[in-house]
């Protein structure tokens, strides 16, 4: 098949070229802007556009279809003339969905821990030599190309995202997937730029939900999930968790099971519930809980969720995705309880759509309270690349109710203030989404560990 792909430089969309590419499709692509990893990778596969650019040119009558992707807009010009040709256009989801549809499918959805979730499930079955196709959003180790699609695989693993499908379909990405086996992890209000409301951001679980036809996998710890489980009850068979019994000696967690105590890589009370999710969800291809605590031993995360950067006898450096409400809260309760007798750095930064809107700031209130030092960065450029309103340190602030709070807008200076943080045992805690304007964190953790 020729597939032709439309804005080919997205997180997503370069793993799906490159898949189909390793499965003998001949691919295109054309992008406005493609940076690393993302380029690399292309290139390395002989699929980085030869420029970059819109290029209605190579949108020709040959081509079998063409997929669209999130970043390109409703009026592309290579967008127009596939419509005008008449070849099928497919968005990212809709083509996931016709490569498993005679698949098992396992979809991991939630505002929190669907990545690592989904992670947790890939890295069980891999070890077990479960044959899988699978889509996750972040890197793994041991995964080359972050989806796999095949004809002999049975089970297609997919993480399930919330967001809009594409630039012409405005349903929420999970609802084109079909789920045999559903789970969803947390629900905490994001995407206000879509969403503009908490019980609309609640109603795509709702139909995601709805749309399983074989088990709902739910956390049963948080309200808005548990009430869509109990909807369900009559409808479909349902699997509620909770957190994994474990505990923590000498920095280390250890799972509490039938089989005795089992030591973990991972850590953090959010991650025992991921945990629970991904046991389950083994379970339903025939994975025993024995299995599955052997295998989970050796996982030690997915890329930038509580990744460990650098450690020595000074302190820890870690980087970490969480950017909304829920997340930070969650990473930072999570090193709190690992590392009481440390001294915790938590920086993050401001960068999603959500995070920069005044209106969305309130929601942040308190959630930095388990630092002994707490930063915020942000970048007014950012504010105004989102075409949002401008906001001000003493709206964040406010919002985040914390008097000893420090606000950076200027990365060196933001840079300066860690490096003069110099008490023993210290943990420093970075996250984001982005990179607070140019950060390279394992040149920052040596600075501040070296």
């Amino acid at each position: 098949m020729k597939i032709h792909f439309i804005a080919i430089g997205g997180s997503a969309m370069h793993n799906l070229a490159i898949a189909l590419h390793l499965k003998g499709y001949e691919i295109t692509g054309s992008d406005d802007e493609i940076f690393n990893p993302a380029k690399g990778r292309l290139e390395k596969y002989g699929l980085l556009p030869d420029s970059i650019g819109w290029n209605p040119d190579k949108i020709t009558p040959e081509l079998d279809a063409v997929i669209l992707g999130m970043h390109a807009r409703e009026d592309n010009p290579e967008l127009l003339k596939a419509k005008n040709l008449g070849i099928k256009v497919f968005s990212y989801p809709e083509f996931l969905y016709e490569q498993s549809k005679d698949k098992m499918r396992i979809v991991v959805g939630g505002s929190h821990g669907k990545t690592t979730i989904t992670a947790m499930i890939l890295h069980v079955l891999q070890y077990h030599h479960v044959d899988c196709d699978y889509m996750v959003g972040a890197q793994l180790d041991g995964f080359e190309v972050m989806v796999r699609l095949t004809e002999q695989a049975p089970v297609m693993v997919m993480e399930g995202d919330e967001y809009l499908t594409s630039p012409i379909d405005r349903r929420s990405k999970f609802h084109l997937y079909q789920p045999n086996v559903g789970i969803i992890s947390g629900i905490a209000w994001d995407h206000i730029n879509v969403f503009p409301t908490f019980d609309m951001y609640v109603e795509q679980f709702r139909i995601f939900a709805k749309m399983i036809d074989k088990t709902f996998i739910y956390c049963e710890e948080d309200e808005n999930v548990r009430k869509i489980g109990e909807e369900l009850a009559s409808c479909v068979h349902t699997e509620p968790y909770g957190i994994h019994p474990y505990v923590i000696r000498d920095g280390v967690c250890w799972l509490q099971t039938a089989q005795g105590e089992i030591p973990l890589r991972i850590f953090g009370q959010h991650n025992m519930m991921n945990l629970n999710a991904a046991r389950l969800a083994c379970r339903e291809v025939g994975v025993s809980d024995e299995q599955f605590y052997e295998a989970i031993q050796t996982f030690h995360g997915a890329s930038k969720r509580l990744e460990l950067v650098q450690k020595n006898e000074k302190g820890i450096v870690y980087k970490d995705f969480a950017h909304s409400p829920s997340k930070l809260k969650a990473t930072l309760n999570a090193v709190r309880e690992q590392y009481p007798d440390y001294h915790l750095v938590a920086c993050m930064e401001l960068h999603t759509f959500s995070s920069l809107s005044k209106e969305f700031l309130v929601q942040y209130k308190h959630v930095m309270d388990a630092a002994d030092v707490a930063m915020i960065f942000f970048d007014h450029k950012a504010v105004a690349h989102k075409k949002l309103p401008p906001i001000t340190p003493e709206m964040v602030f406010e919002a985040f109710g914390r008097s000893d709070l420090r606000i950076f807008n200027e990365t060196e200076h933001l840079v300066e203030s860690l490096k003069e943080i110099k008490p023993d045992k210290t943990v420093y805690l970075l996250m984001s989404s982005g990179n607070f304007g140019g950060i390279v964190f394992e040149d920052l953790a040596n600075q501040l560990l070296g």
